[in-house]
């Protein structure tokens, strides 16, 4: 693992505009070259753009860039800035008059932290693309993850910091990562151990409360202020079908690490990108899923473990209580 990134995908880069003093912002994830992409659209209350053309039987095969922005529905014209920025660059897919740069977007709702009116524009997508790199991705509270949070069945007053996340794995030249954007309505926990690491936080301070035990009790209005996002890339090639398939396996990751996932109150998207040429066989598809899964679920636990905290809401990292999981910063540093 060269980064522990999305960008150990070779053909993949990442950037971010963030927007600390409106709590908002943006994060473009470019493939110049082009990409066989697929989705899946578990959650009840997505914000998308451009999601359809990536279903099989669609006529576009390949797509040049993905967009994960704060802002709701507002957010979504940012894509016009990342058009821009690979129209100039003679990126799209072709036609008599000129290229049209694919890109579909998703968005998260982070409108109650900092600045209901702030959300990213299309200049500022056109930033983020500028800034784009295939270098070592920043994680916590930036781009789309700016203004992100979890845990907010009792509303936004006792939620903890969400942010931005990512992670690879490279099994013997087979590269498979992720970047999560984590605003999910429950709680962020460890796969590994079960433990709460970021969500609903008690009246007293004393840790965190579990948000399946208030659902159990009828005691959680579903507060639509919520998305986890996730893109998943790989080096292997698959076929557009495979592609949305992969999506959709990593779909498992989220189902892990959020408590509950794809609720009515979340719009939960996964993209999957593929930036081989070559299609692939059905036997590597089990291990991609399997493993894509994973490094989801590591993204979404390294969302909340690099989360600082903004605008009076606290992360993670900053309650006694918690307990930070296994590769965390504060663990390598030891």
């Amino acid at each position: 693992m060269k980064h522990n990134a999305l960008t150990d995908v070779d053909g993949i880069q990442v950037g971010h505009f963030s927007d600390e003093e409106g709590g908002t912002g943006c994060t473009v994830v470019l493939c110049p070259q082009g990409a066989v992409a697929g989705v899946d659209v578990r959650g009840a209350a997505p914000g998308t753009r451009e999601t359809d053309l990536l279903r099989p039987g669609c006529l576009v095969q390949r797509i040049h860039a993905l967009l994960l922005t704060g802002g709701s529905a507002f957010g979504l014209e940012a894509a016009g800035g990342v058009m821009r920025y690979l129209e100039e660059r003679g990126v799209g897919y072709p036609t008599l008059w000129g290229r049209v740069p694919i890109v579909p977007a998703a968005v998260i709702f982070d409108l109650p932290l900092g600045k209901a009116t702030a959300r990213p524009t299309a200049h500022d997508a056109y930033q983020a693309c500028r800034a784009a790199s295939s270098d070592a991705v920043a994680e916590g509270n930036v781009g789309a993850g700016t203004g992100a949070t979890v845990g907010k069945a009792l509303g936004i007053e006792w939620a903890t910091k969400g942010g931005l996340g990512t992670a690879s794995f490279n099994l013997r030249g087979l590269t498979v990562a992720a970047l999560a954007v984590v605003n999910a309505f429950g709680d962020v926990v460890n796969p590994w151990t079960g433990q709460t690491l970021a969500g609903l936080r008690s009246a007293d301070g004393a840790g965190f409360l579990n948000t399946m035990d208030i659902l159990k009790k009828g005691g959680a209005p579903l507060i639509s202020f919520n998305t986890t996002l996730a893109v998943v890339a790989t080096n292997a090639a698959l076929a557009k079908d495979e592609a949305n398939r992969l999506a959709q396996m990593a779909q498992n990751g989220l189902a892990r690490a959020l408590r509950p996932a794809h609720t009515m109150a979340d719009g939960d998207v996964v993209f999957a990108l593929s930036v081989a040429k070559e299609e692939s066989t059905k036997g590597e598809l089990t291990t991609l899923g399997a493993l894509a899964a994973e490094v989801t679920a590591t993204a979404i636990v390294r969302a909340v473990v690099q989360a600082k905290g903004l605008h009076g809401v606290p992360a993670a990292r900053e309650l006694v209580y918690a307990t930070l999981p296994l590769g965390s910063e504060e663990e390598r540093e030891a």
